[in-house]
């Protein structure tokens, strides 16, 4: 499918928008650089990211609330983007049931050019300014659920036009840039923009702008579940037992928690199936 001028954000006639994430690098003359110096180059820009992310923790805290209120109440997350931060909405989406033993489709992400696009970018499919709300209807959207777009340069039409039908619709809605002023802070009721600056290489917002991203929505999940009670003290009780790793884990829990045995904690495991139900029902007896 080729853009075409209705699709499209940037062929409105307006003087177009240039994201701050394709300011020009603090470096130069990167290839004449040392294997020492591009590594130190990088971790030292990566050093900026946590500062700029706790400059922020007002506005993540003011859309987590609102991811919290609505998974009470029965509703969903959703993440929409495109290409690397796409991809990011998906890795966070797709560890909360193995993390948390939620319902898989409890966080749900989506990006732009379908499944195939996770491994292989996919030509324009970002630039589809109506295919992103469609994508999340065919997840099943629903008017309770909050949809949070994924974008740093914060221009994609694909992420853009979703957030905007969502909004005309009654779904809240977030996101997270990391280019302050941009067209999609506009386009969402709770905005979070991680403002990293220039990249290492020019414009290759995999890199600081990708770290910000994974950050907060580490954050998000992370505390929404907390609150929605998947965790007891600071462990995950609820984690599914799919790995050796895993299960070793959920006997270390239960010896700790029910003063037992190795052995006593492998039988219990094995009967009740996950640290939860083992501990809930241990404990009433």
């Amino acid at each position: 499918m080729n853009s075409t001028p209705q699709d499209s954000l940037h062929s409105t006639g307006k003087a177009q928008y240039v994201p701050s994430t394709e300011a020009e690098s603090s470096y130069n003359l990167l290839e004449e650089m040392s294997i020492k110096e591009i590594l130190a180059g990088i971790n030292n820009e990566d050093h900026k990211v946590s500062a700029r992310v706790r400059e922020v923790l007002v506005d993540v805290e003011l859309l987590v609330q609102q991811v919290v209120s609505s998974l009470k109440n029965g509703g969903r997350l959703f993440y929409i983007g495109a290409g690397t931060s796409g991809r990011l909405g998906i890795l966070d989406a797709s560890e909360c049931p193995p993390t948390f033993g939620v319902s898989p489709d409890l966080v749900t992400g989506i990006i732009a050019g379908g499944d195939s696009a996770i491994r292989t970018a996919v030509e324009h499919a970002e630039d589809h300014i109506n295919q992103g709300y469609i994508d999340l209807k065919n997840e099943g959207l629903q008017k309770g659920d909050v949809v949070i777009g994924i974008a740093a340069s914060g221009t994609t039409p694909y992420v853009i036009g979703a957030l905007e039908k969502c909004r005309k619709e009654g779904v809240i809605t977030g996101c997270i840039t990391c280019s302050p002023g941009s067209p999609i802070t506009n386009s969402c009721d709770y905005p979070v923009v991680v403002q990293v600056g220039p990249e290492f290489i020019t414009g290759s917002t995999r890199m600081k702008s990708g770290t910000a991203q994974k950050m907060v929505l580490n954050m998000i999940t992370t505390t929404t579940m907390i609150q929605l009670g998947r965790v007891k003290g600071n462990r995950m009780v609820d984690m599914q037992l799919t790995n050796n790793k895993l299960i070793e884990r959920g006997r270390k829990m239960l010896m700790e928690q029910l003063n037992i045995n190795y052995a006593e904690a492998s039988s219990i495991l094995q009967q009740y199936g996950s640290v939860r139900a083992a501990l809930v029902n241990i404990k009433t007896k």
